[in-house]
C-alpha cells in the first residue's frame, strides 16, 4: 500500500459545493420592471430634494399628486392601447372636445347626466377609431392622427371658438372635497389605477389584451376574440379622456377648446418610461403610474428650480430619452 486512496474513493467524494443552490447576484437587469422604474423615480426625487428645499414640503407633494391626475388618467387608456401594439394620438383633442360637450350639456342637464354624456361621447369616438383600426386594418397612427385633427376642429366649432366659463360651482366638489387630507380627484386616480390593474392582472380580458399585443395571429388561432379586444382599448382610452376633461374642468370651472394640447405626448412618454413596449404585449399599469410620477416630478422640479419654460421642453425630452434608453439597455429583451 502506498497510502494513496483508491481512485474510486476519490471519484465518489462529493464536490465541496454539491447540493448547494447557486447564489444569484442581484442586478438591475434581473430586477422586476416596476422595481427598476421605481428606483429611477427615487433617484429623481432624491436629486430634486437636494437641489430644492421646497420639493419635499407637504404642500408641494400634494401638488404633485394633483398634477398627476389628468396625465395619469389619460395614461391608463394609453396603456391599454399600447399593450395591443397600437397608439392613440387623439387623446389630447378628445379632452378638449369632451370638455366642450360637458360644458354645453351642463346648460341643459344635471351634472351627473352631463358627465355621462361626455364620457359616452369619448367612448363612442374611441369605438369609431378602434373599428377603423381593427376591422379595416388601418394604421393606428394614421386613424388617430385624423381623429385628433377632427376632434380639435369640432371643439372649436361647438364652443364658438371661445372658452366656456359659466360652469356650475357645484362641479368643484368633484375635485376639492377631501378624504384623509387628500383631494377626491387623487382618490379617483387611485381607484381607476386599481381597477385597471385588477382587470389586466386577473381577468381573461386582460390576458387577452396582452396576447393580442404579443402575437395577434396566435391569439386568433387560439380562439380569442381578437376584434373585440383590439377595439376595447380605444373605447377605454376615449372614455378616460372624457373623465380627465371632467376633472380638469371641475378644477378651474372653465372649459377651453385648446385643453389637452400635447397631452398625448405626455401620456405616451409616461407609458414608455413605465416600461411598456411600443410593439405591444409588454408593460404594466403599475409601471405606467410610476412613469406618470416621473414625468410630473421632472416638470415640478424644473419649475421649483426656476428653469425657463423655453428650456423645460428640451430638459424633459432629454430625460425621457435617457430613461427609455436606460430601461432598454437593462432589459433582458433589449436586443430581441
Amino acid at each position: 500500500m502506498n497510502g494513496k486512496a483508491p481512485m474510486s474513493a476519490i471519484a465518489s467524494k462529493p464536490a465541496p459545493d454539491a447540493g448547494r443552490a447557486p447564489r444569484r447576484r442581484f442586478s438591475l437587469r434581473s430586477a422586476p420592471l416596476e422595481l427598476r422604474m421605481l428606483a429611477l423615480a427615487v433617484v429623481i426625487a432624491v436629486a430634486l430634494s437636494l437641489l430644492s428645499p421646497y420639493f419635499l414640503k407637504t404642500n408641494n407633494l400634494l401638488n404633485l399628486l394633483d398634477q398627476s391626475v389628468v396625465t395619469g388618467i389619460v395614461s391608463i387608456g394609453m396603456t391599454f392601447v399600447i399593450l395591443t401594439g397600437g397608439i392613440d394620438l387623439s387623446v389630447g383633442s378628445l379632452v378638449g372636445l369632451t370638455g366642450v360637450i360637458l360644458g354645453l350639456s351642463l346648460h341643459h342637464f344635471p351634472i351627473p347626466v352631463a358627465i355621462a354624456l361626455a364620457v359616452l361621447s369619448g367612448a363612442a369616438i374611441g369605438l369609431v377609431s378602434g373599428l377603423l383600426i381593427a376591422a379595416f386594418d388601418l394604421a393606428a397612427f394614421v386613424v388617430t392622427l385624423g381623429v385628433m385633427a377632427i376632434g380639435r376642429s369640432l371643439a372649436y366649432i361647438f364652443s364658438g371658438q371661445t372658452s366656456i366659463s359659466d360652469i356650475p360651482p357645484q362641479l368643484n366638489d368633484i375635485v376639492y372635497t377631501t378624504f384623509l387630507g387628500v383631494q377626491t380627484n387623487v382618490w379617483t386616480l387611485v381607484l381607476l389605477y386599481a381597477l385597471a390593474w385588477a382587470y389586466l392582472t386577473y381577468t381573461k380580458g386582460g390576458r387577452t389584451i396582452y396576447a393580442v399585443g404579443s402575437n395577434r395571429e396566435a391569439a386568433r388561432t387560439a380562439g380569442l376574440d381578437v376584434l373585440f379586444y383590439s377595439v376595447l382599448p380605444y373605447v377605454v382610452s376615449g372614455a378616460l379622456s372624457a373623465v380627465a376633461a371632467t376633472l380638469m374642468s371641475s378644477q378651474i370651472l372653465s372649459i377651453d377648446p385648446l385643453a389637452g394640447t400635447g397631452l398625448e405626448l405626455d401620456a405616451i412618454a409616461a407609458v414608455v418610461i413605465g416600461g411598456a413596449s411600443l410593439y405591444g404585449g409588454r408593460g404594466t399599469i403599475v409601471g405606467t403610474l410610476i412613469g406618470v410620477f416621473i414625468m410630473v416630478m421632472i416638470r415640478n422640479g424644473l419649475n421649483l428650480l426656476g428653469v425657463s419654460p423655453f428650456w423645460q421642453g428640451s430638459a424633459i425630452g432629454g430625460i425621457i430619452i435617457a430613461a427609455v434608453l436606460a430601461e432598454r439597455l437593462l432589459s433582458p429583451r433589449a436586443r430581441r
